[in-house]
């Protein structure tokens, strides 16, 4: 797997320039687009309400803080369809980036931490407005509690529901069918829908980062 992933990131030089920016996602550690042509790239599609999402981010949070800036990490909501509420977090996500990008990762995390309130049976007994409420409250509670006007107005508002269904189009088309599911600069991993542990993330970034670059991380990471 290691090698193939080499070999295509090889390959990706020729064609960065035709398709260098990711049209959508929220960014680990800062706002905006990013340009893949400066970093080796994770897109990551995640739903907030699936435990198999929830147990890859451990370890690719501490892969990304191995490598530091080497690495950027951009995180696609994908809704599965048979998780109760997958939608309605993962709007919740796209509301909290609109309104304070520096808290969406904060938020991704509290879902993952706290999956309980809306994974499963957990709402089956509340009404979809009722589920939209309490996710509103959990989510304002996380971020603030000045905001749950603003979080809750998010909900009415039809562009944060369609940058949720464009988040899950997206991923359909770049062949997504699971969560967790993993690209590296382009390449899908295989295994898709499962979660990987830290060591497979090492081997797979490793190979593509220059021996040089690769000293100088494991050097600066000897002092922290």
């Amino acid at each position: 797997m290691v090698k193939s992933i080499v070999f295509l990131n090889l390959i990706l030089t020729f064609i960065i320039s035709v398709n260098s920016q990711i049209p959508d996602g929220f960014l680990y550690g800062g706002g905006g687009k990013i340009d893949i042509t400066k970093s080796i790239v994770i897109e990551a599609f995640l739903d907030p309400v699936c435990p198999d999402s929830r147990d890859s981010w451990p370890p690719l949070k501490k892969a990304l803080h191995h490598y530091g800036s080497r690495v950027s990490l951009v995180v696609h909501t994908f809704p599965l369809p048979y998780h109760d509420n997958a939608f309605t977090t993962s709007r919740a996500l796209h509301i909290v980036n609109k309104l304070n990008s520096s808290a969406t990762f904060r938020l991704l995390e509290a879902f993952f931490d706290q999956q309980d309130k809306f994974y499963g049976q957990a709402t089956f007994n509340l009404s979809k407005a009722s589920v939209v409420d309490e996710v509103a409250k959990f989510t304002s509670n996380e971020i603030g509690n000045s905001n749950y006007a603003a979080v809750k107005a998010g909900f009415t508002d039809p562009k944060t529901d369609r940058a949720t269904r464009i988040s899950f189009k997206y991923g359909c088309v770049k062949g997504v069918y699971g969560a967790p599911f993993f690209f590296v600069n382009g390449f899908p991993l295989p295994d898709g829908g499962s979660p990987l542990d830290y060591k497979t993330w090492r081997d797979v970034l490793d190979p593509l980062i220059s021996p040089e670059e690769q000293l100088r991380t494991e050097n600066l990471n000897f002092f922290l």
